[in-house]
């Protein structure tokens, strides 16, 4: 545990550097299991993950020691679990918020979950819930942001992208991840006080390809159409042909610019 400076409240002000960890998400969960109390805003950073994950239990691969990844636990019994997606929003709107002094306007949501520059991956978020009966426990947020990583795999190669290859420069992890907490918790704050004027909107502002004709894919069968909004449980609304249709997760694919 080391205590930090960071312009917070809560969130980060418990932190724990892990030099090698399976997962952060898994660390942080088995602590919240435990009987003794954990800080809400306890963050866990590892140098080296090595069973990271994201969404739908896909592998999550950061080079140690250049990028950050870290796991927050955050504890939402406020909010009902029909309108969790607004966690997930102010979450989002926070990361993007921390990022943006770096990376300008250029860093948008990817929905439900993706960060992207331009039209290349720079990291994720992964939310899992912790339940009691029909409220909320506790909320474990992953983040893995590619930092000072330069060299992927050839595979990932025009799909992947990192802040040191966009500024050409190192940033260093701790300040970055002192801004991110920020304005997570500025969010969040907004989030528990009910002040959820200008969240949807935020979030909106900032996703990929909102408003903008593109093309996806659905069954196989690939359909033009325009991301009109998400909804509070987190469905993607797409006006296509003049009807609009909302998605879950995993159900619709999203393909290059037309």
């Amino acid at each position: 545990m080391q205590n930090n400076t960071f312009p917070t409240l809560f969130v980060g002000q418990n932190l724990i550097r892990l030099p090698e960890v399976d997962s952060t998400n898994n660390f942080l969960k088995a602590m919240v299991s435990n009987s003794e109390p954990l800080p809400e805003g306890t963050v866990i950073m590892a140098d080296k993950q090595f069973a990271g994950r994201g969404q739908q239990n896909n592998t999550w691969y950061a080079e140690p020691g250049l990028n950050l990844t870290f796991s927050l636990y955050l504890s939402p019994s406020f909010l009902p679990i029909s309108k969790q997606f607004l966690l997930n929003m102010a979450v989002s709107v926070g990361i993007r918020d921390g990022l943006s002094a770096y990376l300008g306007d250029f860093l948008k949501i990817k929905w439900p979950n993706d960060l992207y520059y331009s039209d290349q991956k720079l990291g994720g978020i992964l939310i899992e819930n912790i339940l009691s009966g029909t409220k909320y426990k506790a909320s474990i947020i992953g983040v893995g942001i590619n930092v000072n990583q330069l060299d992927f795999d050839s595979a990932l190669l025009n799909r992947a992208t990192s802040m040191g290859k966009i500024l050409q420069r190192d940033v260093n992890l701790i300040e970055l991840l002192g801004q991110i907490s920020s304005h997570i918790e500025r969010q969040y704050l907004k989030l528990k006080s009910g002040n959820l004027n200008n969240l949807q909107e935020n979030y909106l502002n900032g996703l990929y390809k909102f408003n903008q004709k593109s093309l996806f894919r659905q069954d196989g069968a690939t359909f033009e159409g325009m991301i009109t909004t998400v909804t509070d449980t987190g469905l993607l609304v797409i006006l296509s042909e003049g009807v609009e249709k909302q998605y879950n997760f995993k159900e619709v694919e999203f393909l290059n610019n037309i």
